[in-house]
C-alpha cells in the first residue's frame, strides 16, 4: 500500500548528516529514556486484552458507516482511551520537548493527538470492509508486543504490532508498528522536517499541524 511505503522513507534521510539527522539522533535517545523502566506490571493476557479492546472499537467504528469528522472523532477517542499519548508526543519532539514550555508541551500534546486520529483515521478507513484480529503477544524488556493482522477482502494480511506497558496502573500502547515501519519513529521525522522548516519554532508547528 502505498501509505505503508512512503513511511519508510526515513530510514533513507540518516544517511548523511545534516540538522534533521541530528535532531533524529538526539530524539532517538529521548525516546530510549521514555521506554518503561519499572519491572513489568502487565502479563501477556492483559495486554492483549488491551489490545483486543483497541481492535474492537477500531473495526466498531469501520464498519459503522460514518466518514469525515465524525470517523476521526471516533478515532480520537480510541487513542485518548487506549493510547499514551503524552510518552508519544514526548518521543516525537525528543530533545525538543526540553526547550519548550508547559504550556507549549500542553497545546502539543492535545493537537499531536488530534492530528494522529485524523491521519491514522485516514489510513484505517482503507479497512472497512475488511477487520483487525489479535494473535499472539509476548514480553520483550520490560513491555509487551501485541501482533495483530488487518484481515483485507483480495489482499495479503497486513501485519500490526502494538507496545504495551503499564505506567501508574494503565495499561496504555505507546507505538504501533504496521509492517515494520514504527508510527513513533515516523511522525518523529516529519515533525522534526516540519520543525526544521519554521527553525525550531514549535508554535508555527502546532499551528500547522492543526491545519493536517
Amino acid at each position: 500500500m502505498d501509505w505503508i511505503l512512503s513511511m519508510t522513507h526515513l530510514t533513507t534521510r540518516l544517511m548523511t548528516p545534516s540538522p534533521v539527522n541530528r535532531r533524529a539522533v538526539l530524539a532517538g535517545i529521548g525516546a530510549l529514556a521514555l521506554m518503561p523502566r519499572q519491572a513489568l506490571a502487565l502479563t501477556t493476557a492483559e495486554a492483549s486484552a488491551l489490545v483486543n479492546r483497541v481492535v474492537n472499537d477500531i473495526n466498531s467504528s469501520i464498519s459503522s458507516g460514518r466518514t469525515g469528522a465524525a470517523l476521526y472523532r471516533d478515532f480520537e477517542s480510541i487513542f485518548s482511551r487506549y493510547a499514551d499519548t503524552a510518552v508519544i508526543a514526548r518521543s516525537v519532539l525528543g530533545a525538543d520537548w526540553r526547550t519548550i514550555n508547559d504550556a507549549q508541551r500542553r497545546n502539543f500534546t492535545a493537537v499531536f493527538q488530534s492530528y494522529m486520529a485524523r491521519k491514522y483515521g485516514r489510513r484505517f478507513r482503507e479497512f472497512q470492509g475488511g477487520r483487525i484480529e489479535v494473535a499472539r503477544a509476548a514480553e520483550v524488556n520490560r513491555y509487551v508486543e501485541v501482533n495483530a493482522s488487518a484481515i483485507l477482502p483480495g489482499r495479503s494480511p497486513i501485519g500490526m504490532t502494538f507496545l504495551i506497558a503499564s505506567r501508574g496502573g494503565t495499561d496504555r500502547f505507546f507505538d504501533i508498528r504496521i509492517e515494520g515501519v514504527s508510527l513513533a519513529r515516523t511522525e518523529r521525522d516529519e515533525i522534526g522536517a516540519m520543525l526544521d522548516q519554521r527553525r525550531g519554532d514549535i508554535d508555527q508547528v502546532i499551528a500547522h499541524l492543526q491545519t493536517l
